[in-house]
């Protein structure tokens, strides 16, 4: 089966009409807890569009708001997005300052949007990076403290985040402490990883590539995945609708 096949089988089963969305109360039920976005596709769509390519960035983060809104107008209570990864740092310096002016924005200009709604914000990354200025360090800092009481809901933001390179500092943090070999179990591990308090994603959504490019690599282990054959920009209310109505059909047998 080649990806054309996968994503039509995919679009068929997300098929739902609004009616069925509305009256499946039962179904509905089963809300997901966590869901993690990853945001692909910003720059194709600006291309599509015959956009900058910056722009596309904007209409993306400008829409990681939309989805926060309604995802918790619908139950779900925490939410993970990809913001910025570590391999991204490989793009041209003039799309990385606008990227990082853009997260500027999201914890700085944008936190009174999270303070109003309750929501409380975490940063999944290497923080320390020297290569974040010292300005993107400190918003993060107070962004993170001004929100850290807020109760009626979670954002966590994966921003300069590797899957892999969490795993290696925590390892690393880990031998440093000189915990013994025998005392080191999936809970140890756990409370070495950036952001140790965050329960597993249940559901992990892509738009417009089908693979998880190092996203909550330990966390994402039982996840289910959910792929939607467009660019993050264009993602709709709708899509969220038919994404919680996919994970309500699905059994979660974590291997039992």
């Amino acid at each position: 089966m080649d990806k054309s096949q996968i994503l039509l089988l995919i679009k068929k089963k997300m098929k739902t009409s609004k009616k069925e969305r509305s009256s499946s109360k039962e179904k509905l039920a089963n809300v997901p807890k966590h869901i993690g976005f990853i945001i692909d596709g910003n720059r194709r769509w600006a291309r599509q569009h015959n956009f900058p390519v910056n722009y596309g960035h904007k209409k993306g983060s400008d829409k990681v708001k939309k989805v926060i809104d309604w995802s918790f107008d619908k139950g779900v209570k925490i939410l993970s997005f990809y913001v910025f990864s570590t391999e991204n740092w490989g793009r041209s310096q003039g799309e990385i300052n606008h990227l990082m002016k853009l997260i500027k924005q999201l914890f700085d200009k944008d936190l009174n949007y999270f303070i109003k709604k309750g929501i409380k914000l975490l940063i999944s990354g290497w923080v320390n990076d020297p290569r974040l200025s010292v300005e993107i360090r400190k918003i993060i800092k107070e962004a993170q403290t001004k929100t850290k009481d807020n109760k009626d809901g979670i954002v966590n933001l994966a921003f300069n985040y590797g899957g892999r390179l969490e795993i290696i500092q925590a390892i690393k943090k880990i031998i440093k402490e000189k915990i013994k070999a025998s005392a080191i179990k999936e809970g140890l591990i756990n409370k070495y990883l950036w952001v140790p308090d965050l329960p597993d994603p249940d559901l992990i959504v892509r738009t417009s590539e089908m693979r998880l490019s190092g996203f909550l690599l330990w966390q994402s282990a039982y996840a289910e995945l959910c792929f939607i054959d467009k660019y993050w920009p264009s993602i709709s209310e709708k899509d969220v609708d038919d994404i919680l109505v996919e994970y309500s059909q699905r059994k979660r047998r974590f291997g039992k």
